[in-house]
């Protein structure tokens, strides 16, 4: 099925905000990354080159999610879009509490806030467009990842 040209252009601006989000993220964070290097790390960690192809695959995912649940006209896509925002927000500002403030327990904590946000975003999501939802399964199953190895950074790098 071709897209008309308004959906086209509401997914298009849909995936733009979720990839300016994490390009912000990343440009406020840029000068700290360096430190990461040098942090004990567990086995199971991916090259430093995988995370930023993972997180563009990721919010383009995202969007196109947000995208489906904003052009259909159930009454609940208002909230599933308030926890999708949520959930973004939380996003952008762990890699600053990770990178920029060295905050690896806090970190810890606050992606569980933010699995917490994906689950509910992503329950809100099925229940308007099921393909909205299965779109965030890399999502979760990533920051799932992330928890691991963010929590074995806290306590392999004790403050």
């Amino acid at each position: 099925m071709i897209l008309s040209m308004k959906k086209l252009r509401t997914q298009l601006f849909s995936i733009l905000i979720a990839l300016g989000v994490g390009a912000l993220a990343r440009l406020l964070t840029r000068n700290s990354m360096e430190s990461f290097q040098y942090l004990v790390k567990p086995a199971l960690t991916p090259p430093s080159s995988a995370f930023p192809v993972v997180w563009t695959i990721l919010y383009f995912l995202m969007g196109i999610g947000a995208a489906l649940v904003y052009q259909s006209d159930h009454p609940g896509r208002h909230q599933a879009l308030a926890l999708y925002g949520s959930q973004l927000a939380v996003n952008f500002f762990w890699p600053i509490f990770f990178f920029n403030l060295h905050a690896y327990l806090f970190s810890f904590f606050w992606l569980l806030l933010l699995l917490a946000l994906i689950l509910a975003m992503t329950a809100a999501f099925w229940k308007i467009k099921k393909s909205a939802a299965l779109l965030q399964i890399p999502y979760l199953l990533w920051v799932c990842f992330a928890g691991y190895l963010n929590l074995m950074i806290a306590l392999c790098n004790p403050s």
